[in-house]
């Protein structure tokens, strides 16, 4: 038995690279989706005991709606990817194809224990470049085939080392054997099922037995006539060996699933709900159809469910006959292995078993699988295949006439495959064309048509989408999928009608609740989103909100586990300010998974609503804590520090906002409430810098312009803050508090009256009742020595707030003033009056009522993602987090403009502040007394 030599290795593993290198700029795809974009497990962040609880798709083992595919060493090696590589998707290409080159390599060495030397390698050549493998090399979700594959051979490679020279049996290469198959049943399923090839190569390969011999030594042992022959308790031994260690790792892949099947629908895998015979001529057609996309795989296709194939219904199909043929033919080759003991007979037995135990998982044949065909289960027994195949081209290849012809058509066959997989690695490069391109094959699969319309979805071409949405449905009615896809189509292009009767053509179409009879076993899990949808379009009408609401109800009433359904409908009752509801509804979201960092966010939302704070700080800490990277949790959780106003919080809340801008540098809210914190601790330097980082990212951001101005107003830069004040009232005309700041600092220190009197009269001509920009005017009057002008303004003035002190005491001053001036018959000079107000005004508006403007800053909102929920007061809102929203709804920013609450301290600094300025007035009117 010839080893592999390295120039073999590095034949196959240039093949393998030059048939698949353009799989690297593939991206992920199909089930890549589901397996690694939306599979938290690939994250750090998510504890490595998640991958031993849960399904391949990152789904609770636990939950009904799991796929029960338990997969974890796979997903290990996604989440190594991740490691290095995050989500770029070509590192994970990259290491397909090198397992595949592994595998190939594996491949050969079993092929030299059947084969010689020429035609195992032409065996492995075959199967390195075969085109039905695409799928599970390029396809980043086939890597659970190559991984399993590689401790299949491996398991098999080790039992065939467990008899000795002088057949004892040797117990170190059968245990490994059993370690293997472990393994790669944690890989993939059908890793398992190298027990059974391992016992046929036992029986007719090891001990050389044929069926005749095993027949008639049971005959002789019945009889009595003899004992078991020393050889066959041996054989006996090991194979109980092996088949109680399956049993074993059956018993525990049961515990595992919960001793539950997962539930496939009739759009999945319609004869498997399909009536006798139906159910039972459909599947055993399908086994010629395998065979023949490995004899002739030209036309592939990535999804073979729904309509693609049409059901068997009658003995008198047509179709039967290649049922027949292929039984016939493959009874022939049983016939022919088990008879014979000569290699010819080892080599095919091998090759057969190869074909036919590992595809028994997926055969349909004695329990239903979640599609029709799949062309990736078919990695394993193409290997079986590609052995026959070299088996035959070695018997005609030694008949001597046919030599140079057999060996011709093995190089055409050879190229034409790796020239078929080279072009149809390109398929897979998107989805898009991965879906255009499974429609050429197939039109009667409404599941390609509504894959095409998602990728033109996510495109934003909604339009195009929406006929490919239409033509699923057209393809297959009573699709619920394709119905609601349309709904959610309409809805993006704002056209709710129609979006309301496609969704409601689809909740038509929902199986009807049966007493007595499990709900989840006759629908899929995804189709009850239809209840989510439509509650989501309806609840926009205000009206409406409890009709809503009774069908989240109505979807949780048939699917108590629905957390989503849970997690709308406290969004709901949070916008319908049922705010206990909404709570009780958020946490039984938190009983079904209590992992779920979004959740607790959710409820920390509901807890800022209920007035409770504390309570709220705790669950964004809870979100933290499962994902110390949560943005919305960063951002708010500090927002709620901040307005605390107390000092012993702001420390943290500056780290979080820091590490939330780390997460989101583009989002100038970060930088902005970093800039408030600095204000709140007097770092003006670092105020000012966070300040002019957000202006710069977003502009004309209101808030941060407005404070700016005031942090230089407040630093004695008046001179500085005209500029900015000048961009803010350039973006936002209507600021009365940049008119008022503007106007001050215009009077005050650039002696410029008329400047000062165009921004007092912009305020009032915008709002009349502005006691502030009134008398702010009649200051103007005074330093424009218009004193019988400026007592008409007072006068006014005191009307619209009569219980303003400071305004009378004004009126007072000038009507005393004029009164003196006109008795001394002498030219009024307004000097001291005018310094007076100017220096009433310059205390009053900065500090008495712009200090005020830096306490009730706008833009310090949190930022909002969800499925639709209505906004909250404070501007935060709950989210949807990881579970993928039904209606597709993306996260937007908040426009930055709600105002915060005054700090106890602020509020302490304006009354010290008010004080001062009293005390000075009460200095100027002795003076102005005394004159």
């Amino acid at each position: 038995m010839a080893v592999v030599t390295w120039k073999e290795v590095l034949l196959l593993t240039g093949l393998v690279v030059g048939c698949y290198w353009n799989s690297l700029s593939c991206g992920f795809v199909f089930d890549d989706v589901s397996a690694i974009l939306d599979n938290k497990d690939l994250r750090p962040s998510t504890s490595l005991h998640n991958l031993f609880r849960n399904d391949f798709w990152g789904t609770p083992m636990a939950e009904e709606r799991s796929h029960k595919s338990y997969r974890p060493l796979t997903v290990l090696t996604f989440r190594l990817n991740y490691l290095f590589s995050e989500l770029r998707a070509a590192s994970y290409h990259l290491l397909n194809v090198v397992l595949h080159a592994v595998v190939c390599v594996l491949f050969l060495r079993v092929c030299r224990l059947f084969l010689d030397k020429t035609y195992s390698l032409v065996a492995a050549l075959l199967f390195a470049v075969h085109p039905i493998h695409t799928e599970a090399v390029t396809g980043v979700v086939g890597r659970a085939e190559l991984l399993s594959s590689i401790f299949l051979l491996a398991a098999f490679l080790a039992y065939t080392k467990s008899t000795s020279s002088n057949h004892s049996i040797v117990w170190p290469p059968i245990a490994l054997t059993v370690v293997l198959v472990a393994v790669a049943t944690l890989c993939k399923e059908q890793g398992i099922t190298v027990i059974g090839i391992c016992c046929i190569h036992e029986v007719f390969v090891a001990q050389g037995f044929t069926l005749p011999m095993l027949v008639d030594t049971l005959r002789q042992v019945l009889l009595g006539k003899d004992g078991f022959p020393y050889a066959v308790l041996q054989t006996l031994l090991k194979l109980i060996v092996l088949v109680i260690s399956t049993l074993l790792l059956v018993i525990i892949r049961v515990q595992v699933i919960q001793s539950q099947l997962p539930v496939f629908t009739r759009f999945d895998n319609p004869a498997a709900v399909s009536p006798t015979p139906t159910r039972q001529l459909t599947f055993n057609y399908l086994l010629p159809v395998n065979m023949w996309l490995l004899l002739n795989p030209s036309e592939l296709c990535c999804d073979w469910t729904m309509g693609t194939i049409p059901l068997v219904e009658s003995l008198l199909d047509v179709r039967n006959l290649s049922t027949l043929v292929f039984y016939t033919f493959l009874g022939l080759l049983t016939y022919h292995s088990l008879r014979y003991r000569h290699s010819s007979a080892k080599t095919v037995i091998m090759a057969l078993s190869l074909i036919a135990l590992p595809f028994i998982p997926a055969s349909n044949l004695f329990f239903p699988v979640g599609f029709v065909i799949a062309e990736r289960v078919l990695y394993v027994p193409s290997m079986g295949f590609c052995i026959l195949v070299a088996h035959g081209f070695k018997i005609v290849s030694q008949k001597g006439r046919l030599k140079k012809i057999s060996w011709l058509i093995i190089g055409v066959l050879l190229t034409t495959h790796a020239v078929k997989t080279f072009n149809r690695n390109w398929d897979w490069e998107s989805e898009y064309t991965l879906f255009t391109s499974a429609l050429k094959v197939n039109k009667n699969n409404a599941k390609l048509w509504n894959n095409v319309g998602h990728a033109l979805e996510n495109q934003n071409e909604y339009a195009k989408a929406l006929q490919y949405f239409l033509q699923a449905t057209r393809v297959q009615p009573d699709d619920i999928g394709a119905h609601m896809n349309v709904g959610r189509t309409y809805k993006n292009l704002n056209r709710s009608k129609e979006a309301e009767e496609a969704y409601l053509v689809a909740k038509s179409l929902m199986p009807q609740v049966i007493p007595g009879k499990k709900y989840a076993t006759r629908v899929a899990p995804n189709h009850l989103n239809v209840y989510i949808n439509l509650a989501n379009l309806i609840r926009a009408n205000d009206s409406r909100l409890e009709e809503a609401d009774q069908l989240y109800r109505q979807a949780i009433s048939m699917r108590p586990d629905f957390k989503q359904a849970y997690i709308s409908r406290g969004e709901l009752l949070l916008k319908m300010n049922k705010l206990t509801e909404a709570r009780d509804a958020y946490l039984r979201a938190l009983e079904l998974d209590g992992t779920n960092a979004d959740l607790w966010y959710n409820l920390a939302i509901v807890n800022i609503e209920m007035k409770d704070p504390s309570e709220a700080l705790k669950n964004f800490n809870h979100a933290l804590e499962l994902n110390h990277r949560h943005k919305l949790a960063l951002f708010n959780s500090a927002l709620l520090m901040q307005e605390s106003g107390e000092p012993k919080f702001w420390p943290e809340a500056k780290r979080r906002f820091l590490t939330y801008v780390e997460e989101e540098p583009d989002d100038a809210n970060g930088y902005f409430n970093l800039g408030m914190l600095a204000m709140d601790a007097d770092e003006n330097a670092a105020a000012e810098r966070w300040m002019r980082k957000a202006i710069s990212l977003q502009a004309g951001f209101r808030s941060a312009l407005f404070n700016l101005a005031l942090l230089y107003s407040q630093s004695k830069r008046e001179i500085d803050a005209l500029p900015v004040l000048n961009e803010l009232l350039h973006h936002h005309p209507e600021h009365i508090k940049g008119l008022i700041l503007m106007g001050d600092i215009l009077m005050n220190h650039k002696k410029d009256t008329q400047g000062a009197k165009v921004c007092f009269e912009r305020i009032l001509r915008m709002d009349p009742t502005n006691v502030q920009g009134k008398h702010n005017l009649c200051v103007v009057y005074f330093e424009e020595r218009d004193l019988s002008r400026a007592e008409r303004c007072l006068e006014e003035t005191l009307a619209m707030a009569p219980n303003e002190e400071y305004v009378r005491r004004h009126l007072s001053i000038v009507r005393s003033k004029m009164a003196a001036m006109s008795a001394a018959g002498t030219p009024i000079s307004s000097a001291e009056v005018a310094t007076a107000a100017a220096n009433e005004e310059k205390q009053k508006s900065p500090q008495d009522t712009e200090k005020v403007s830096k306490v009730e800053e706008e833009g310090k909102g949190g930022k909002a993602v969800g499925n639709g929920a209505g906004n909250v007061e404070n501007g935060r809102k709950s989210c949807a987090g990881s579970v993928r929203s039904v209606e597709g709804d993306q996260s937007e920013p908040l426009d930055g403009t709600n105002e915060r609450t005054k700090s106890t301290q602020d509020i302490k600094d304006i009354e010290e502040k008010r004080a001062a300025a009293l005390k000075r007035l009460e200095e100027i009117e002795r003076i102005l007394s005394g004159d």
